[in-house]
């Protein structure tokens, strides 16, 4: 049965655009607002991210495999349809050029994410690996510095202890290590001051490039979303417009088989191809020496029949000489 307009029209709907309902909202407001971690040296936010591209990548490369797989499928009807000029056929090949152009497209689009992707992402891992090894300097400087008041306070301790030592020698002793330690630990406050204000202005730069990033891979999600939905609809219009365009040529034919009647068919083979109605006539025994006399109809014939005025000389047959 032949799809009815309606039926046609339900299965060749307009694909709809999302650009509008997927750019209402600020493209950072929802891979940023789940990206963060507390942790200072965490990427967890970020590589799920990441993970979450790679999957929507991963997608469309299938897709894509897709496409053009069923275009080397129907391109191998091609011979067929020359062959039988069968129109079902040649829709088909229509269709498996236009799946290699939509494959086409796919692969461009992925590539173009891609290279995109990339340089965000180059950015983001030297920020990445900049606050890890300035963290690290940093929670170094804090040991030292820790280190050097708890020595300052040991020196203290110990002029406190000595206050009622006579001997002079050892109290001078003792007050310089304590005033050796000072200057340490105002040396060691300043180095880990100085690294925790580094640290801070690197974890700005990278908060500030983790923001850009999340608003670019938003964005690129949002365009592959939108790119890969309306590609499977398309895909989808295209094999309802296959099915109506298939039935339709189907109804043909059956259309033309109830016109088909047995008998025209081999009335009109026989008109065509007719040679003759008489059947060929039997092939006749003729004997070489007597063709008139010795002719026998087939089947009846006994073998030679031979004259014995010229079948023998001095009582031998010719036969057997």
């Amino acid at each position: 049965m032949v799809l009815n307009r309606s039926s046609e029209s339900r299965h060749l709907s307009l694909v709809p655009d999302l650009r509008r309902e997927v750019f209402s909202l600020s493209p950072s407001s929802r891979l940023l607002a789940s990206g963060f971690c507390s942790d200072i040296l965490s990427t967890i936010g970020y590589d799920n991210i990441i993970q979450h591209l790679n999957n929507g990548r991963k997608n469309c490369k299938e897709f894509e495999d897709f496409l053009k797989e069923r275009y080397c499928a129907l391109s191998s009807l091609k011979r067929v349809g020359q062959d039988k000029v069968d129109n079902v056929a040649q829709y088909h090949i229509q269709l498996a050029q236009t799946l290699r152009e939509e494959a086409r497209k796919m692969e461009e689009f992925r590539e173009k994410q891609k290279l995109q992707r990339k340089k965000t992402e180059l950015v983001m891992d030297a920020v990445h690996k900049q606050k890890s090894l300035q963290f690290k300097k940093t929670m170094d400087a804090k040991k030292i510095y820790e280190q050097k008041c708890r020595d300052k306070d040991e020196a203290e301790q110990a002029v406190n202890r000595s206050a009622n030592l006579v001997n002079p020698k050892q109290q001078e002793k003792l007050f310089v290590k304590l005033a050796t330690s000072k200057t340490a630990v105002e040396d060691s406050d300043k180095a880990y001051l100085q690294h925790v204000n580094a640290l801070e202005k690197i974890r700005e730069e990278w908060q500030s490039e983790h923001i850009k990033a999340c608003e670019v891979f938003e964005a690129q999600e949002c365009e592959r979303i939108n790119f890969f939905r309306n590609a499977l609809w398309l895909h989808v219009n295209q094999l309802s417009q296959q099915c109506v365009t298939s039935d339709e040529v189907y109804e043909k034919v059956r259309k033309s088989l109830e016109m088909c009647s047995i008998e025209k068919d081999i009335e009109y083979f026989v008109n065509q191809r007719k040679t003759g109605q008489t059947p060929p006539a039997p092939i006749m025994y003729e004997n070489f020496y007597c063709p008139q006399r010795n002719a026998v109809p087939p089947g009846k014939a006994s073998g030679p029949n031979l004259d014995p005025d010229y079948s023998t000389i001095g009582d031998y047959s010719l036969l057997y000489q």
